[in-house]
Parts: structure tokens; sequence; C-alpha cells
């Protein structure tokens, strides 16, 4: 039970953080390519950051994970309002109880189911969330209007091997 308390905090700490990034931006700044990041814009990642926080929950109760089969919704990358919704609802849905789940991999044509679970994935995705936060700081140092906190988009194990280091 505290290792599920203790995921699903890790987690919201995350996207709350997250949220509170996005409420100090811009359309503009949401949706500008910026050139470091391959053209990219800081709407994109958060859509792919929440897609697959999404398809976890979604096809929890079906127990079989398709990543690859994401809605690619235009309207998450585009608006910022919407965006933050679509973080706040994954925030209040997190919390499931740990189960056997399949994850389906798209290899030579051919879709491989992999076990997994619940706890797994949620581990793999708050893990991917903070990577592409990484990716976003970068266009946020370059917008150069939008501060951020040192521990945004900075891996986890990273943090208290920091800890560990500071005492």
């Amino acid at each position: 039970m505290r290792t599920q308390n203790s995921l699903f905090l890790v987690i919201k700490s995350v996207l709350v953080q997250f949220i509170d990034v996005l409420n100090q931006m811009t359309y503009d700044d949401y949706t500008q390519p910026i050139e470091l990041l391959s053209g990219s814009t800081i709407g994109e990642h958060t859509r792919h950051i929440i897609e697959i926080f999404q398809k976890t929950i979604i096809e929890y109760e079906a127990g079989v994970l398709d990543y690859d089969k994401r809605d690619r919704n235009v309207l998450i990358q585009s608006n910022i309002d919407y965006a933050i919704e679509c973080l706040a609802e994954i925030v209040s849905k997190i919390e499931n109880e740990d189960k056997l789940l399949h994850v389906l991999s798209e290899t030579n044509n051919r879709a491989l189911p992999i076990q997994t679970s619940y706890f797994r994935e949620l581990l793999y995705n708050v893990d991917h969330c903070i990577h592409h936060q990484a990716i976003i700081k970068i266009g946020i140092l370059i917008l150069g209007n939008i501060k951020v906190n040192d521990e945004f988009g900075v891996a986890i194990s990273t943090l208290n091997y920091r800890n560990t280091c500071a005492q």
C-alpha cells in the first residue's frame, strides 16, 4: 500500500508541477515551433505526454495497452487550456489497483504482447513524462519568459542522488 501511495504521489506531483509551468505560458509560447527542438512545439511534447498517460488509464480495464495507437489529438497541442484540463483529469483518474497488463509492441508489422503491470507502466509513464519535460525545459529556456524550478525535467533518481550527495 505504501509503494502504491508513493507512486501516485510522485506522479501527481510531477503532473501538478507541469500544470503550474503551463499556466505561465501564452498560447504563442505553447504553439511556437522551436528550431532547437527540430521545429516541434511545447504543445506537441505536452500532447505526447498526455496521450501516453491517457492510453494507460483508458486501456486499464481491457488490460491491453497499445501506445502506438494514440489519438494524436491536435486540440491538446494547440489549446493550452484543454491540455491543462487533460492533465488535471489524469491526476484525478490515475489511482487504480495494480494488475497484470499486456503492452502491444509493433515489431515486423506484428503486434507482440509483452507482459507488464499497471504500476510498471505508470513508472514508464512518469519517466517518459520527465524526459519530455526536459525537452520542454530547453524550449522554455529559449523562450526566456517562463520560470521553472531546477527539478522540472529531472529524473527522480537524479533528484534522489543529488539529495544524497547534499547530505
